[in-house]
This record gives C-alpha cells, sequence and structure tokens, in this order.
C-alpha cells in the first residue's frame, strides 16, 4: 500500500473557522491518513514512500457533480437556445433515440475526460446503456454514482424491460471498480412517469436498498400539468407515491418550490441537485437555494447535460451559486464563497449518499483531491484563497487530480483516457447520429 505525502502547500479543508491553511497531508492507499499545519514531523517524512513539493498548489477536495447525463456531451452545441419542452421533445429524445452503446461509450468517454480536466472527481449520470458508463467509470478512474434513468411514457412491456433493465444493472455494478461506482434508482420524472410506474421503481428501490433520483419541479409548465394530470404539484405527488421514503432521495433541479414543498423536502430528508447554468439557459428559473438551505437541505451542484450548459465545468457553477442568489435576493452576504465551495464538494457528497466518503480533506476519508496552482494573477495577493478559488479562478488552473489515491492527471495530462482519440470517436459518432 503506497504511503506519500504532499508538503508546503495550502490545504482546503472549508471548516468554518478555518477554511484552509499552509500544511501537509499523508495519503495511504486510498485514503487520507493525515492533515497538519507547517511542516510535517521527522517521523511522518520518514514514513513515506514519495513526497511530493505542493509549492504554489492550492488543494481542494474534489468536486461533486450531482446532476447530468454524460453521453449528451455528444448533443454539446446541437439546438440551443430553444424552450425546454420544444428542445426535449424535438430535438433531444429523436436524436437520443439512435444512440447505440458505442455512442453512449464516447459519449460518456467525452465527459469523462472534461470531468478530469476541470476537478471533479465524483458525479451522477443518468441515462441508457448504463453498462457502457460503467466501462468508462472503471477505466477512467473517476467515482461514479449510475442511474438507468426511465421514461414511462411507453406501452407497459416497454416500462416493465426498463425497469429490468435497472434492477439487473444495479446488482450488476453497485460497488463496482473497486467500490468507486454507487447506483440509484432513477424514474426520469414525474411528467414523464405515470404513477404505477414510479411506484414500481420506488419498490424496487426499497428492495435493493438503493436510494432514489429524478427530475422535479424544472419549470412552471411542469408543475402546472402535474397538477392537471393529478390534481397537486410534484413535491406532494412523488411523496404520495412513497418516493421520499427511505433509503433517500435527491430531486433535480426544485426551482419551482412553495414554503410548504421546501419544509417537506427538509423533513424527508430529500436532498437537492442545483444546476444554476442549465437552468438559465433553458430559462427555467432560479431555485430558492438560501431557503433551502436555511430549511437544513442538504444542496450539492450539478451541470445538467452538456446539451443543456453547454460544458461540464463546476467551478462555474459554483461562481454562479455565490453570484446568482446575491443578485435575486439583493442580500451580498447569502451563499458566501466558502458555502458555496461546500455545495460543490462537501455537501454535493451528502446530497449522493457518499458523505464520509469523499468530498472534504479530513483523515479518514477517500484520497480524492485536486490541485489548483496559485502562481498567476488570479491568486495575487493572497488575501483570501478560498474568496480566489471562487471568485477570481477558473477550472484552467487544476493541474492535478486523484481518486481513490489514484493520480488521473498530473500537470494537466490526463493519465488514464486517451484524449486525441476519444475527441476522434466522439466526433464520428456525432456526424453519424446527424445523418
Amino acid at each position: 500500500m503506497k504511503k506519500w505525502l504532499i508538503r508546503g502547500g495550502y490545504l482546503a479543508t472549508l471548516e468554518e473557522n478555518r477554511p484552509y491553511f499552509a500544511g501537509w497531508m499523508a495519503v495511504e492507499g486510498t485514503r487520507i491518513a493525515e492533515i497538519g499545519e507547517g511542516e510535517p514531523t521527522p517521523e511522518r517524512l520518514e514514513w513515506a514512500d514519495e513526497i511530493m513539493d505542493g509549492k504554489d498548489l492550492l488543494f481542494l477536495p474534489g468536486l461533486v457533480n450531482t446532476h447530468g447525463h454524460a453521453a449528451m456531451s455528444l448533443l454539446r452545441g446541437y439546438a440551443d437556445d430553444r424552450v425546454l419542452q420544444d428542445w426535449l421533445e424535438n430535438y433531444m429524445w429523436p436524436m437520443e433515440a439512435k444512440f447505440t452503446g458505442d455512442d453512449v461509450y464516447w459519449g460518456t468517454a467525452l465527459a469523462a475526460a472534461e470531468l478530469v480536466r476541470t476537478g471533479t472527481t465524483t458525479f451522477l449520470d443518468m441515462y441508457d446503456h448504463m453498462n457502457r458508463v460503467g466501462e468508462v467509470v472503471e477505466q477512467s478512474g473517476l467515482r461514479g454514482v449510475l442511474t438507468r434513468g426511465m421514461i414511462g411514457l411507453v406501452p407497459e412491456d416497454v416500462r416493465k424491460a426498463k425497469l429490468e433493465d435497472a434492477v439487473s444493472f444495479a446488482k450488476d455494478w453497485h460497488g463496482a471498480a473497486d467500490g468507486r461506482i454507487r447506483v440509484m434508482m432513477c424514474p426520469h420524472a414525474p411528467y414523464t412517469c405515470p404513477p404505477d410506474f414510479i411506484v414500481k421503481v420506488v419498490e424496487a428501490a426499497h428492495d435493493l436498498d438503493l436510494p432514489l433520483h429524478t427530475h422535479m419541479s424544472e419549470t412552471r409548465f411542469e408543475v402546472e400539468q402535474n397538477v392537471r394530470d393529478y390534481g397537486v404539484r410534484p413535491p406532494e405527488h412523488l411523496d404520495r407515491l412513497g418516493f421520499f421514503g427511505k433509503p433517500g432521495a435527491l430531486v433535480a433541479h426544485a426551482v419551482h418550490l412553495t414554503d410548504e414543498e421546501i419544509a417537506l423536502l427538509a423533513a424527508r430528508g430529500v436532498a437537492v441537485s442545483h444546476n444554476p447554468i442549465s437552468n438559465l439557459k433553458l430559462a427555467s428559473g432560479v431555485a430558492r437555494v438560501p431557503e433551502l438551505l436555511a430549511a437544513g437541505v442538504t444542496v450539492g451542484l450539478g451541470t445538467d447535460s452538456v446539451a443543456s450548459n453547454n460544458n461540464l465545468d463546476l467551478f462555474e457553477e459554483i461562481r454562479m451559486t455565490a453570484l446568482l442568489h446575491k443578485g435575486v435576493t439583493g442580500d451580498p452576504t447569502v451563499i458566501p464563497a466558502a458555502e458555496a465551495l461546500r455545495m460543490g464538494t462537501e455537501y454535493g457528497a451528502r446530497a449522493l449518499g457518499l458523505g464520509g466518503v469523499t468530498g472534504a480533506l479530513r483523515p479518514g476519508m477517500k484520497a480524492d483531491f485536486i490541485a489548483v496552482s496559485t502562481a498567476n494573477t488570479r491568486f495575487v495577493p493572497r488575501t483570501d484563497l478560498i474568496s480566489h478559488a471562487v471568485y477570481s479562478a477558473s477550472s484552467a488552473d487544476v493541474r492535478h487530480v486523484w481518486v481513490d489515491g489514484r493520480q488521473l492527471l498530473r500537470d494537466g495530462e490526463l493519465l488514464t483516457l486517451d484524449e486525441e482519440r476519444i475527441r476522434y470517436e466522439a466526433q464520428a459518432c456525432f456526424e453519424r447520429l446527424r445523418g
């Protein structure tokens, strides 16, 4: 088991009283062994098989992307600037119906390269052909929470086949890749899944002891349709169907919520994936994140798909979260820099059921972390490195990435993925899909 040490860098613990400090970090195998200020002891230096100089580097927890559709990277820039329902029904879904397993593999590989380069170490993916997604997670070294998304607007036999596929995938892949892969059960959304189908998915999740994920209350249209179809708004509808019970639930977007619905999510322990840039681009609205946080709801950050974002850069989501809610509320103290960074790391891990596993630099946690270069003008003067990381830095400053103690990016070079081939194959897939 490899034992190595970083010394001479800045470590972002994001603790309230001490968000970062100059110090050292020891890694043993897949986990963080110890963290300390100043210089390591002679005994710790002797303990290490390898020592890394952290000069001019800020070490952050690996970023956690709590909602996305990785293979849709193949549709970047296709059918932009349209209303969500039009975009989905007339552009996205017809193209996605042509996707083969190979398309999903190369689209996910394209996403994986971008995730690593931009400092994300854990991501949630909701899609189809999930075995191919699992292959990419295995090969890339990333940590993935994978969900077989199921749209239920199909004949009963097709719905049954989708659910069987999701259950089979969960049994085969939950805990795979040395534990880096976790699985959730996932009906696509209340407006795309009949109530009886959602109930069946919930029952399967309970049988497998797996958490649930879905889109919820993303647009006003969706909320109004839910009221027309079922007499209640989406949160109450899902709650009646048992979606918010144990073993846990994560909803994406949650843009249009009432005070009562926020209280319901808090009472049920439901986590929210906030996707500010996708929501803005699709004009879906702005989620009530300050109110959600104040109510005790765990809120992580997500990019959604590259087709609606149009990238997987979580640094942008962190910055947008800190800025957007200040502008909307008129309160510059809302969601300070450190809180926004926690949403992109520790809170995101908690939302995925990985609290205590990843998302923070603490002894015993998985060694999932990134190193950002401070040797540039954006970090001068060194007044507050957390503020700089949120308001000044760029994902282009990410120099190194580790997951499970294994390095995936070294000095800006991908170590586990062949980016040149991925770009070639992804472009070829799109050309075929476009016809």
